[in-house]
């Protein structure tokens, strides 16, 4: 970057001349390391200090547009822009503008803003951190965030390119992506906050995100891929966002490593829909009719379908495409089509080889995903999900075998109770200072039954704090006491309900308890204080097995279908099914790639799977323990993988629950238990 500099310097200062300079031009560009927008921001921001003469500014933007095709050609990550025959193409999704002939020489012309300087007075900006179809990326310090002494004060502001600027449509692009971007509100997308100007220059604030571009992981000097293992999580990142994005009518257009960002926590953001088009067009879509950023045309060859280098209607498949090509990366180091435009693989038949130790289920999913028609490419991100991420097991869907129930060995937990409330029985009459004269009649009359107090809510939570592995609730009603709940097999309900019995007070006990297995004592324990929290806070989270009726112990046998029913709380909440297997793994019914949604509206009931999709194999064990959980807040930032190991899934768990409740409230957590047992 500094010998382009220099180069310009030298001829401002005299020092060369205009032959010499383009003789030295090229030879800069030839080795330039840098994005060919980055250049364009270089001369740019020199041109503002010194203005050049018209005819060498747009000289030297040719040269860079040379540059550009070069690149092109050999399939580098830049966006570009198609143009009509003939016009200037410039980079990174900014059309050349010829020289302005209302633009006196001495004029000063519209240059971007850099580093050091201030956004509507407020927003500083403190350095370059990318380069995206439209505009320059910065990390800004939010001075208004600063005075309320916020603990986290950076944005990321995206600064509408110069060049880009020029398109008589480059404005209404940046709004639409604003409000776009604002709409797709998800874990793995980039939240985008505003949208403002400050005199030429347009911006939009969005997320700071600590972390790095995947183009840098891939371009790294001797990268050859990752394991399967660390390659799925990133997948699963951006098969959530694009999957989110597609479900409300949205493809991004342009999905390319450069586009997604691996924050240092892991976790996986996909950034950039501001080329992103509404495939699914309604009567209401206003935009769809005003605006078009399909009508930019960029698109960055490496990553693009064919549908898409013909102009075509966007279509998700043109994002699987792209999706398949990056994970293909990810796993060996290499472009599928070495780096070859879709049409022209296309064109010379080239077919991607089969990446070392990836299962036949997963090759198949990539290579349906890489398709290079798109009638044959996979349908829906979900479905080329659920292909390269499937484990082999048992499942229509790829996605679960069944062998059932639960994890290791577990902890002898956490016994408890819930008073919920009890009606106080008629107080005796008092007791007067002197008795009656004894009478015949009455010496004769049968003793009288003492009258016992109705059982304390301390003697009961007495008891059932003596009760090992058990989440259980207690309601009084006069000498009656109804109890609800899960505990061990050991001492199973029945000891339960003995032990209340012997309690003074207690006439009747009505048990609804249901028996978990040893091996589920750990999670019962890990969820029960959430549990009887949620209780507290008034319930909702209920769970059954659908068509099993008002059985009180629901049954199934070999070759039938883990189908559930689900009721969530009065407020708006995600839902999280899974289902914990005696060979102590966990399957997790919802959400997962075939059902990314979770988010369910207040008192909201839903059927958690269809015939086939999770069945019982010949290795299920006794019983199998389903449970749900409702947050506030997604559970996890990310799609888990369908199986793994319920000692893992565990711990993550614990903490991810803890920080819900640290910002939301144990009561905001919902937990519903569903013992099912399973018929030899």
């Amino acid at each position: 970057m500094d010998s382009f500099a220099n180069a310009i310097h030298q001829l401002q200062s005299g020092a060369l001349q205009h032959p010499e300079f383009f003789a030295q031009l090229d030879r800069v560009l030839a080795s330039a390391p840098e994005s060919p927008g980055r250049l364009l921001e270089m001369l740019s921001e020199e041109h503002a200090r010194h203005p050049l003469p018209a005819d060498l500014y747009a000289q030297v933007q040719q040269r860079i547009g040379r540059m550009l095709a070069a690149r092109r050609q050999q399939g580098g990550d830049d966006t570009f822009v198609q143009t009509e025959p003939g016009a200037a193409t410039s980079v990174q999704g900014q059309p050349a503008p010829p020289p302005r002939a209302d633009v006196s020489p001495g004029a000063e012309p519209e240059r971007m803003k850099g580093v050091g300087e201030t956004l509507n007075g407020r927003f500083v900006l403190e350095e370059c951190i990318g380069f995206g179809g439209m505009g320059t990326v910065y990390k800004a310090l939010d001075l208004r965030k600063l005075e309320a002494s916020d603990r986290k004060p950076y944005i990321a502001i995206k600064v509408l390119n110069v060049q880009f600027r020029g398109h008589p449509k480059s404005l209404i692009a940046l709004q639409r992506e604003a409000r776009k971007a604002q709409a797709l509100a998800h874990p793995n997308i980039v939240s985008v906050y505003d949208f403002d100007r400050d005199g030429p220059m347009v911006y939009l604030t969005m997320e700071y995100l600590p972390g790095k571009p995947l183009s840098q992981v891939l371009r790294a000097p001797g990268f050859k891929g990752l394991p399967y293992a660390q390659v799925l999580p990133i997948v699963t990142g951006m098969a959530n966002a694009l999957s989110y994005a597609h479900g409300r009518g949205f493809v991004h257009c342009d999905f390319k490593p450069g586009n997604v960002i691996l924050l240092e926590s892991g976790v996986v953001k996909v950034i950039d829909f501001g080329i992103a088009r509404v495939f699914q067009k309604t009567e209401e879509d206003v935009d769809a009719t005003v605006f078009d950023p399909g009508s930019l045309g960029a698109l960055t060859p490496a990553y693009a379908s064919p549908e898409m280098l013909e102009q075509r209607d966007p279509d998700p498949r043109d994002d699987i495409y792209a999706l398949a090509c990056i994970t293909y990366e990810l796993l060996t180091g290499r472009h599928p089509f070495n780096r070859l435009s879709s049409a022209q693989a296309r064109g010379t038949g080239m077919k991607p080889l089969r990446p070392p130790n990836l299962g036949r289920t997963q090759w198949h999913a990539l290579r349906c995903g890489l398709a290079l028609e798109r009638d044959a490419r996979t349908p829906t991100v979900a479905r080329f999900l659920a292909g390269f991420a499937t484990s082999g097991l048992k499942s229509r869907a790829g996605l679960v075998a069944a062998s059932v129930a639960l994890l290791a060995v577990g902890v002898l937990g956490v016994g408890g109770w819930l008073y919920l409330g009890r009606e106080q029985a008629a107080p005796a009459p008092a007791a007067t200072a002197q008795a009656p004269p004894a009478t015949a009649a009455t010496e004769a009359a049968p003793p009288v039954e003492p009258i016992l107090a109705p059982p304390s809510p301390q003697s009961i939570a007495a008891a059932l704090g003596r009760i090992p592995c058990s989440a259980l609730a207690a309601q009084v009603h006069g000498d009656t006491v109804r109890i609800e709940g899960v505990v061990g097999k050991s001492p199973g309900a029945a000891a339960v309900q003995n032990q209340l019995a012997a309690l003074p007070g207690v006439a009747v006990v009505k048990s609804e308890v249901r028996e978990v297995a040893a091996a589920d004592c750990r999670l019962v324990a890990a969820l029960a204080p959430y549990w009887f929290a949620h209780r507290q806070a008034g319930g909702g989270a209920a769970l059954r097995l659908a068509g099993a009726g008002a059985n009180p112990v629901p049954t199934l046998a070999e070759g039938d279908s883990l189908i559930v029913d689900v009721s969530t709380p009065g407020l708006d909440s995600f839902m999280t099914v899974d289902a914990y297997l005696p060979d102590g793994s966990v399957i997790h019914l919802l959400p997962n790639a075939l059902a990314l949604d979770n988010r369910a509206p207040p008192k909201h009931r839903a059927t958690i799977g269809r015939p086939g999709d999770w069945q019982i194999g010949k290795s299920a064990g006794s019983s199998l323990l389903v449970v749900l959980v409702t947050t506030p807040t997604p559970l996890f930032d990310t799609l888990r993988r369908e199986s793994e190991p319920s000692s893992t899934y565990l711990n993550e768990l614990g903490a991810s629950l803890q920080r819900v409740r640290a910002h939301s409230g144990p009561g905001r957590i919902g937990i519903a238990f569903l013992p099912v047992a399973i018929k030899r």
